[in-house]
């Protein structure tokens, strides 16, 4: 006898069709009643558990408290229960007809798996022609609290339709919130389904009206809508976005955006991605015909991609375009696009091997800020190579390599071409708690000048450099164990000696094509130049001092406390300087430490500080503090200060009134010249299937300072998206440790290195 179970995978399906699209961000369900709206059934089999095996390889059991009828017609009437691993099927009664293939199942119809719980008053069926109708049902999504009904069901193999269907994450007492269709028909061998006459209803009224869309109910793509986005702005208007998605074939797609602004115009927005087994890349391109606030077309390209050329090589490429230097403050949705000077494209080729890294690439710059010129762009690099090799010679000895040859291009400024060459040799030298370091390197430099800057640098068209430096890198740890309360830890003590000596050369005839002084801090204490590229290798024979100390709790390995402490003495003056810059005198840099203390489970401590000896003088103070609330607050007090350059404070905070409202703000102040740099004022509700946030922020928008205002407000519907601006990036980019998932005390960089350039002033 077959079994009725085998109709009940696809009214799944159905039912979970109406949440087939929802927000996948991890939901929290804190603020919901604590029982299910559909409790588990008595009697149903535990969930699945990882190593189980699949459902359609274990039995059908069948229970009930009588049968009666003929082998033919058999009736089971009273507790029925059909159980088949996770699946679990009840009813009040159960009638079959083995010969016509017919079933009924009536009274308190009840389904229950491992993702979902079905109520209904009657199934029926012929299980020869694969046709069952289901009707008044009740369900619940067991993992998103996601529940509604439908007055049926009808199948018909693999084709369904659900009739007057509701779906909602709200309590059925409290529905804030529901989606409702007047009809859904589902092909689940086809993998999409359509609503028709869909709307979505916010308590009583509707918000939004659907006539006709089509949606996946499954892992398969489908080429159709996607969510809209709708929102206001001073700037914009009245902001209307519809995606739409293009299954174009397995290995690739294309989403067109088209977003009308009601002060701007029409802007076709687009993305296309592709996959195969040697690489992948994204093309994004946009094209408006005329913004009416710019009087001109406007556009931009990007195109991100490699592709495996074998196992050691790969071409890689990051292209961009933009038709204007504004096109980039105007329709970036983040403060760190809108403060972008350039835009960067490279290509190249790239290898790696076990004792190398090699490449061949080309690199060009768009100006993408109004307030500049094109004179205030850095060297292209056209082309670029380079190759670095370090190899272990026996047990006790490394020695390598740092070579790059470049052509450097510029539209508004005469260029060149350099060749930079750094061999080395290095000593290991180490012990389970010492280790020394000595390294000798020899640097050559030569220039291939254009003329107009070979006039300009003193007439030599080939001016070249060569030195060797020599470093000696050792340290100490120190540790011993110890209790603090009734804390245990490891204390650990670990002084650093390193010493730099370099001769002097001659530079003022060496043209500064990418190089600049490094920002004096913690990691500068330890290079062998203070200058980032080639075009200046400083000369120096100093010793850089340090210690540094820390407490580590034994039961979990955090660090309590961190602190480090160093200089340099400088043995003579350095006489390498750049345009501007100032020589190193003899004597003692400035004192350079930094400190991180964890007061408890609430209070966090940071700091660093400069402080110049000879001049008697702070060069850089920062202090920073963060305290964490009960549940998810969070409150973030830093204030920034370097000589003759920012004075900044910022307080961040997510305050917590109670479950429901919490409050959001962010104050970001330049006191050097007095003028706000970021003022964020929010207040966000939550419920068990509803979110609302409104936020109002003033901030710079460009480099010339100039200021802007924008309201932000958005909805989240739990388990079925959001409707409004992305508010949630806002808040995470200007309050760290929103919701507590990135709890770091500094910021990470807004300059991610590449992890292909070439930069020979590391040490080995």
């Amino acid at each position: 006898m077959r079994s009725p179970l085998r109709l009940l995978p696809l009214s799944l399906s159905i039912a979970v069709c109406l949440p087939a699209m929802a927000d996948e961000k991890p939901l929290s369900w804190a603020l919901c009643p604590i029982g299910d709206i559909i409790p588990p059934f008595e009697g149903a089999p535990p969930a699945a558990q990882p190593g189980d095996p699949a459902r359609e390889n274990q039995p059908t059991v069948i229970e009930g408290d009588e049968q009666s009828g003929t082998r033919a017609t058999p009736q089971i009437q009273g507790n029925v229960a059909l159980i088949r691993g996770d699946q679990f099927l009840g009813t009040d009664s159960l009638n079959f007809d083995t010969e016509a293939g017919t079933y009924v199942a009536e009274g308190n119809v009840r389904y229950q798996d491992s993702g979902i719980r079905i109520v209904a008053d009657r199934a029926e069926g012929n299980q020869n022609t694969d046709t069952h109708t289901i009707t008044n049902i009740r369900y619940q999504l067991v993992d998103r609290r996601g529940n509604g009904g439908a007055d049926s069901i009808a199948l018909t193999g693999p084709l369904g339709q659900m009739h007057h269907s509701t779906y909602s994450t709200c309590d059925p007492s409290q529905r804030m919130w529901d989606l409702r269709a007047q009809r859904i028909d589902v092909d689940s061998d086809e993998g999409f389904g359509v609503a028709r006459n869909a709307v979505l209803r916010m308590g009583r009224f509707p918000v939004l009206y659907v006539p006709w869309f089509k949606f996946p109910v499954d892992d398969r793509r489908q080429t159709g809508l996607l969510y809209p986005s709708v929102s206001m702005s001073g700037r914009n208007g009245f902001d209307y976005r519809q995606p739409i998605y293009l299954n174009l074939a397995p290995n690739y797609d294309m989403t067109l955006m088209p977003r009308w602004m009601s002060k701007r115009g029409l802007l076709l927005d687009s993305e296309f991605r592709y996959l195969y087994s040697g690489g992948r890349g994204i093309f994004n391109a946009a094209y408006m015909p005329n913004d009416s606030l710019r009087d001109r077309d406007r556009g931009r390209f990007q195109f991100s991609g490699y592709h495996n050329l074998s196992g050691t090589w790969q071409a890689r490429a990051n292209l961009g375009w933009v038709s204007d230097e504004r096109y980039i403050e105007d329709f970036a949705n983040r403060l760190a696009g809108i403060s972008a000077s350039y835009l960067q494209s490279t290509a190249g080729v790239y290898g790696v091997g076990q004792y190398w890294n090699a490449g061949a690439m080309a690199e060009h710059f768009q100006l993408t800020d109004y307030t500049l010129t094109d004179a205030n762009l850095p060297y292209s690099r056209l082309p670029r190579v380079y190759v670095n090799w370090e190899q272990p010679l026996g047990q006790w000895l490394d020695a390598g390599v740092w070579a790059e040859a470049v052509h450097f291009d510029h539209s508004e400024r005469p260029g060149g071409s350099r060749l930079d060459v750094k061999p080395y040799v290095s000593a290991r030298l180490a012990g389970p708690a010492w280790y020394i370091t000595p390294t000798l390197a020899w640097r050559y430099t030569a220039y291939q000048l254009e003329s107009g800057l070979a006039e300009q640098l003193g007439g030599d068209a080939s001016p070249s450099r060569n030195l060797p430096i020599t470093t000696l890198d050792a340290g100490v740890y120190f540790d011993r164990h110890t209790t603090i309360g009734d804390e245990a830890y490891l204390h650990t003590l670990e002084p650093r000696l390193f010493y730099l000596n370099a001769p002097y050369r001659e530079q003022d005839g060496l043209p500064l094509f990418d190089t600049r002084p490094f920002t004096f801090s913690w990691g500068q204490l330890f290079r062998d130049n203070r200058y980032s590229g080639a075009d200046r290798q400083t000369d120096a024979n100093q010793l850089t001092v340090a210690l540094s100390t820390r407490l580590i709790r034994e039961a979990d390995g955090r660090e309590k406390l961190s602190a480090s402490l160093g200089q340099i003495r400088y043995f003579e003056d350095s006489r390498v300087v750049a345009p501007g810059e100032l020589p190193v005198q003899e004597g003692k840099s400035a004192w350079v430490a930094d400190g991180n203390y964890v007061i408890n489970d609430r209070w966090t401590l940071g700091a660093s500080y400069q402080w110049d000896p000879k001049f008697r003088r702070e060069d850089l103070a920062s202090v920073r503090a963060r305290y964490l609330w009960p549940g998810d607050g969070v409150a973030n007090l830093s204030y920034r200060y370097r000589r003759d350059l920012l004075e900044q404070a910022d307080f961040s905070f997510l305050y917590p009134i109670n479950p429901t409202w919490s409050v959001v703000g962010r104050y970001y102040h330049s006191l050097a010249d007095d003028k706000l740099l970021e003022a964020i004022g929010g207040v966000q509700w939550d419920s068990c299937c509803l979110a609302v946030r409104v936020v109002a922020r003033r901030y710079v928008r460009n480099r010339a300072g100039e200021l802007d205002n924008a309201v932000q407000v958005e909805f989240v519907l739990k388990g079925l998206g959001s409707a409004g601006q992305d508010t949630e990036r806002t808040l995470r980019r200007a309050i760290l440790g929103y919701h507590r998932d990135d709890l770091y005390l500094v910021p990470p960089s807004n300059t991610t290195p590449d992890p292909d350039d070439y930069d020979p002033n590391l040490i080995p």
